[in-house]
């Protein structure tokens, strides 16, 4: 019996070690936005990010007025998006339908015929496209959103995915907020940042563990920008010290079943 009691207190010892050294985290990597000497508690924000139609996104034209019958002709999509089900929500890889930016930055309307759009806001398209509607309807109303306001958040998130953002506008904070935020494991101090710049990509770290993140110029994310969060030392260390454990788990379940089994 005292065997028996010495062989399963020192299973639970060994198991009790084991979970120790898998816990060992700093809380300072982990604690996000944290005060430095110079910070106060008010800080001034990077500049607010308006992005512009390019060359291949796809927009999504909706129009209305007082004569639904005759409005119906531009809106061509609308239907497809109902039978969809697609919502207005941020969701994973929603299905896509709108007009295609071509190669000379013109969207192709019914009637209208083309319009150019690239450079331009969604909302100076919108009113450019008002502005030749006038001739068809009657105090006509134009809502026009980027489809392709598409950000990837990658590496140690809960949920790393593909994410389209409907109103044109999303922080790094939102983003891994999307993705599920952080594991316990991800990096949070050498965030990767990957922006397509002018033909060229750039790679970019930020500090999530620093209030100077309001600042950055990644603060505010890009279209296409990729996000990806390295994991740490600690889930390196935890993966090379499971492969070391399982051994004495194993050694230790082993030596209790013996101890029973007597």
């Amino acid at each position: 019996m005292n065997q028996c009691k010495l062989g399963v207190r020192g299973a639970i010892w060994v198991l009790g070690l084991c979970a120790f050294l898998t816990s060992c985290i700093s809380s300072k990597k982990l604690v996000l936005y944290q005060k430095s000497g110079n910070d106060k508690d008010t800080i001034a924000l990077s500049p607010r990010y308006i992005a512009t139609i390019k060359v291949g996104d796809v927009l999504s034209v909706q129009v209305s007025s007082f004569s639904p019958e005759a409005t119906a002709l531009f809106n061509p999509y609308t239907s497809i998006t109902a039978m969809t089900g697609q919502s207005s929500a941020t969701t994973p890889m929603p299905y896509v339908t709108g007009y295609l930016v071509s190669e000379e930055g013109q969207i192709e309307l019914p009637l209208i015929g083309k319009v150019t759009v690239q450079g331009l806001t969604s909302s100076q398209a919108a009113k450019q496209i008002r502005q030749k509607l006038l001739d068809y309807l009657k105090e006509p109303t134009v809502n026009v959103r980027n489809q392709s306001f598409q950000i990837s958040v990658t590496g140690e998130v809960a949920r790393p995915s593909l994410f389209t953002i409907p109103n044109e506008r999303v922080t790094l904070p939102e983003a891994l907020g999307l993705a599920g935020d952080i594991t316990i494991f991800g990096q949070r101090t050498n965030i990767l940042v990957i922006r397509e710049e002018n033909g060229q990509r750039t790679f970019n770290r930020v500090d999530l563990t620093r209030r100077d993140l309001f600042r950055s110029p990644f603060y505010y994310l890009h279209p296409n920008d990729i996000v990806y969060v390295e994991p740490g030392k600690a889930r390196i260390a935890n993966a090379d010290r499971n492969y070391q454990l399982v051994p004495i788990i194993l050694s230790a379940l082993s030596i209790i079943a013996i101890v029973v089994t007597r």
